[in-house]
């Protein structure tokens, strides 16, 4: 066998494939996770830099929401101003966030992990959502973080 394939077999390892036992399986949902989104964008900053305005009470409230400071302590509960409610599960600094996340009115919670890829002099920023009810709801997320990475760039880039 040749190394392409090799490297292709590393990648249906790692990432999956969108065919299974002949059935296709739709963009965006997983075997384990349900329907996803992700989210990605760089900014011309460091890592610390990106961190430090991700995680405050600025960052925070646009992209989780006003009203909630994160302690860094994996099993804190939050909810914010407009009812989003949920709980840290996991909390690297300069790395990670994730935590689940069920706005008010919805009968499902999700996980959402906010990772920084560090690029140097730059920083990689990825939105992700899984656990979603539907390839609708996967839709209205994917541009609700969009909006959201818009909203957060000048902050981020300050």
């Amino acid at each position: 066998m040749s190394s392409g394939l090799f490297g292709l077999a590393a990648v249906v390892a790692r990432w999956g494939c969108q065919m299974c036992n002949d059935e296709a399986v739709p963009v965006g949902k997983t075997k384990d996770a349900g329907w996803q989104i992700g989210v990605s964008f760089t900014i011309d900053q460091p890592t610390a830099h990106v961190w430090d305005r991700l995680v405050s009470l600025d960052g925070l409230g646009l992209w989780l929401g006003d009203g909630v400071e994160l302690t860094g302590r994996p099993g804190q509960p939050y909810r914010t101003a407009d009812g989003t409610r949920g709980e840290v599960r996991s909390y690297r600094p300069n790395d990670r966030v994730r935590l689940t996340w069920r706005p008010d009115g919805w009968d499902h919670e999700t996980t959402v992990q906010v990772a920084l890829a560090d690029k140097g002099a730059k920083t990689g920023v990825r939105f992700h959502q899984e656990r979603l009810g539907s390839a609708e709801e996967r839709e209205r997320q994917r541009l609700h973080w969009k909006d959201v990475a818009e909203k957060l760039r000048p902050l981020l880039e300050s």
